[in-house]
């Protein structure tokens, strides 16, 4: 029996048709793109996957060293266990990044647009320097006054400290249940009226999180408590992701048990049309990777856990 209805008012894209047509792509058929350059593979075991993404971090790495040139590179807080891997495979092979300039995407900011401290443990700060950066030896790591995050105080200058370095040579992230990159929200496609160009050319600035984030993060990061996911946060913007010479985007968002919080949005992102409303879509736009987990990849269907 048919039970048609319409989307939540809350949800920004609300195009039922472009929804269900992406819902209806199969997992043998998600690794088809009509642009050759945006490269969709799925990886079907999580370790195998963030290994591979350790390596690609490496292995970057290496060949600039190798070169005598320098890497800027924009790192995401999510995923996470590939910063281990990669840290230990730096230390093992006594590969110097010396060269490298990070610029994480995001960080999380008060109602006011106060940036969390570095020592507070939801701060993305803290989380890169645990587990990526500070496992690295001191003599292998970058100086400290390599490693950026977009705080209260760098933000206004950010995206001019990435083109004074010659732009990102790399842009790695995720796709966020609303559709986001970094911490640009879906609602933000308001702003610009559905506008793509403007939208594309939008470059750091502090966001109010989407609740459809708040409740992402909250299941992921806070024990599904989100009375304590900060509402705000600072974050790069299209100009930068697009502005990078790669895109490397892995989407790992299985819980277990045949749930994935991911898999529609992984579709949509991929395959729906290029929106403001789906910011992630605008990957499908420019060269790029988008490796998928084996759960996440699996078919959209309705299923009671």
């Amino acid at each position: 029996m048919a039970f048609d209805y319409d989307m939540a008012a809350f949800i920004p894209f609300q195009d039922a048709e472009a929804c269900r047509r992406v819902r209806a792509i199969r997992k043998e058929e998600i690794t088809r793109h009509p642009n050759p350059d945006f490269k969709i593979r799925v990886i079907e075991d999580a370790h195998e996957l963030y290994t591979e993404f350790a390596v690609d971090i490496v292995r970057r790495i290496w060949e600039t060293g190798e070169a005598g040139e320098r890497l800027v590179a924009i790192f995401p807080v999510g995923p996470m266990p590939q910063y281990p891997i990669a840290a230990r495979m730096i230390n093992e092979l006594r590969i110097s990044c010396r060269h490298v300039h990070s610029f994480n995407m995001d960080e999380y900011a008060d109602e006011e647009g106060r940036t969390a401290p570095p020592d507070w443990p939801g701060s993305f700060q803290k989380a890169m320097m645990e587990q990526f950066w500070g496992r690295i030896d001191a003599d292998l790591r970058p100086p400290l006054e390599q490693i950026h995050f977009p705080t209260a105080d760098a933000l206004a200058a950010y995206g001019r400290m990435i083109e004074d370095l010659g732009g990102a040579d790399v842009c790695y992230g995720g796709i966020g249940w609303c559709g986001h990159i970094a911490f640009w929200e879906a609602h933000l496609a308001e702003e610009f009226e559905g506008d793509l160009e403007p939208f594309k050319s939008a470059g750091p600035r502090l966001v109010e999180l989407h609740p459809m984030t708040i409740m992402q993060n909250a299941l992921h990061s806070f024990s599904g408590d989100w009375s304590l996911v900060p509402p705000k946060a600072n974050t790069i913007g299209p100009a930068q992701i697009l502005g990078a010479r790669d895109r490397s985007f892995w989407l790992d968002g299985y819980i277990g048990g045949g749930v994935s919080w991911q898999r529609f949005i992984a579709r949509l992102a991929a395959h729906g049309p290029v929106t403001p409303y789906v910011p992630g879509s605008i990957l499908q736009t420019v060269p790029g990777s988008y490796t998928i987990l084996g759960g996440v990849a699996e078919d959209v269907v309705v299923h009671m856990a």
